[in-house]
């Protein structure tokens, strides 16, 4: 059919965010330039149509003005629909850890709901999260770890979308309480760190002995790893023409050592004259 753009709904809690980015740039051009190929598919909702696979071309017809998108229309039950629009962007390239994590817990939710009503024997044999896993080609635990993020702090779960934090520590806190991690992300602001997975999981544990104080909080987090301390990164092009083109990058970084320590040493005995 083909159907208004203003009768087309988004996805309730969608979890996959549209993006005004490069690849939205080249579908806008491939639609001005041929068109819509491949249709939307939706479920009637109401007096319109709720997107299960197609958002992103809605938002290139939006930007291009178009009134109206081919869109094929199904009917579904809720958890069909989920299931379905999970699946049909799931293996987009690039997704968010967030993403990640709130589509596959949707997914599981859905076939759960499903295996209790229809009795179903596979869902009897096999884990759902790992019946999840086995179709996306990843192991169930894999599935699990991505799920435990969605009960992450939003400020916490930001960072692991920006790889501030890693996956691993950032399942072990998962574990906190809100609280926890309400006081875990102050730390982290004040001293301008963030957590290991070995201090991770030492969190994780004296929460889970409901010991985890604000004072233990700051006690592991203001111990110094390697990996955070403070660095002066310069790119090699921006002073690549004030040394030999023979230069590799160590000895750049030497030959600048030496000429702070000269300087420094200069002003040292200028203070003692």
């Amino acid at each position: 059919m083909e159907i208004r753009l203003d009768e087309l709904r988004t996805f309730h809690d969608h979890p996959f965010q549209v993006k005004d980015d490069a690849a939205m740039d080249a579908l806008c051009e491939s639609i001005a330039m041929y068109g819509v190929l491949s249709p939307l598919l939706a479920r009637p909702v109401g007096e319109g149509y709720e997107i299960i696979s197609g958002h992103r071309r809605r938002a290139a017809a939006l930007r291009l003005g178009l009134d109206k998108l081919p869109v094929l229309v199904r009917d579904m039950t809720d958890d069909e629909a989920v299931i379905l629009m999970v699946d049909s962007n799931i293996q987009r390239e690039n997704l968010l850890p967030s993403e990640k994590a709130l589509a596959y817990k949707m997914k599981l939710e859905a076939m759960k709901h499903q295996g209790k009503a229809t009795s179903s024997q596979v869902a009897a044999k096999l884990r759902t999260d790992d019946s999840i896993g086995e179709r996306e080609g990843i192991s169930g635990d894999t599935i699990r770890r991505y799920i435990r993020l969605t009960n992450l702090a939003k400020p916490l779960l930001d960072m692991v979308d920006e790889q501030k934090i890693a996956l691993s520590p950032a399942v072990e806190l998962s574990y906190l309480t809100k609280q926890e991690q309400a006081e875990l992300w102050d730390i982290m602001q004040s001293e301008y760190c963030s957590p290991s997975l070995s201090q991770a999981v030492r969190l994780k544990k004296l929460s889970q002995k409901a010991e985890l104080t604000p004072e233990a909080i700051f006690d592991i987090m203001r111990e110094e790893k390697a990996n955070q301390r403070e660095r002066v990164r310069i790119e090699v092009s921006a002073i690549r023409k004030y040394f030999p083109r023979s230069y590799t990058a160590r000895q750049m970084e030497e030959s600048i050592l030496k000429l702070l320590e000269a300087q420094y040493r200069k002003k040292q005995r200028d203070k003692e004259r």
